[in-house]
């Protein structure tokens, strides 16, 4: 599931019901669908990019469980694309381009659209970008992606609190987003990719990420949000600031369980949730 992009799709849809919750406002299955479903298309689309000549040659474990099930691999981004082209059918015509835009900024990620030093080249080439540039997308697309498509519709939008909820869910992501460069820093090393990590070394990189978790503790108390938002979202950072502490970067370092973390992405939504039940 992880291997796959499945896990990483469905976080995309928690953290987009979340918003629906925090700025209560009533749940569109349609921009659910488009969430899930593109996120894979993305994700699918930039892995199989990367994708070495002889993947089961490749030293590391993920490209070579991909190289094992590409039948999986396009069966699932089939699939997506089916369930994208009939969620596209009901919505609004603002929505359709805001989400092209949107589109256009993720496929920047990974396909060489734009022209760095005389070179086409990919967003991804931009040294220390990476973190920010994936957080950004994410918040676009599970903050803007709702709002606009219910906006479209006349739905009254408090813009204050989406565009708060947007600067908290970019430092959320790059919280979540952090620790995985730091895993791929011997990786990204040998593509020549000039990551946060790689540009500032990993201890560096993990002070930073510590830093960044007080910062989203920080925006949270201080947020407009209902208490029972503030309680889920704070316990979230709390449990991913000892998962960095005890398990992630402690001192035998356990990368392997910095996928716990895109867990966290869907616990934040059910910890919420469970708070709306109970108080």
């Amino acid at each position: 599931m992880v291997h796959s992009n499945l896990l990483i799709a469905l976080a995309a849809v928690a953290q987009c019901a979340l918003t629906y919750m925090i700025l209560n406002l009533p749940v569109d299955p349609y921009i659910l669908v488009i969430e899930g479903t593109t996120t894979l298309l993305l994700y699918n689309l930039s892995l199989y990019l990367s994708m070495p000549r002889e993947p089961q040659k490749s030293p590391f474990q993920r490209t070579r469980w991909i190289g094992r099930n590409m039948w999986l691999f396009w069966t699932l981004s089939i699939l997506a694309a089916i369930g994208t082209f009939y969620a596209l059918l009901h919505i609004h015509l603002m929505t359709f381009f805001f989400l092209g835009m949107v589109g256009g900024v993720s496929l920047a990620y990974s396909v060489p659209l734009v022209r760095i030093r005389g070179q086409w080249s990919s967003m991804r080439q931009v040294p220390g970008l990476k973190v920010f540039y994936i957080a950004m997308v994410w918040s676009l697309s599970s903050v803007g992606l709702p709002v606009i498509e219910l906006f479209a519709n006349g739905t009254a939008i408090d813009w204050y609190m989406a565009n708060y909820l947007g600067i908290v869910k970019i430092v959320f992501l790059v919280l979540c987003t952090l620790p995985f460069d730091i895993r791929d820093y011997d990786q990204d090393r040998l593509y020549n990719l000039k990551t946060v990590p790689t540009l500032l070394g990993k201890e560096n990189a993990i002070k930073l990420s510590f830093g960044i978790g007080v910062l989203h503790l920080l925006l949270i108390i201080g947020s407009p949000y209902a208490l029972i938002v503030k309680y889920g979202m704070v316990l979230t950072t709390a449990l991913i600031l000892v998962l960095f502490q005890y398990v992630i970067f402690a001192k035998q370092k356990h990368y392997h369980h910095v996928y716990l973390l895109d867990f966290a992405l869907i616990l934040q939504w059910l910890l919420v949730l469970f708070f709306s039940y109970v108080m």
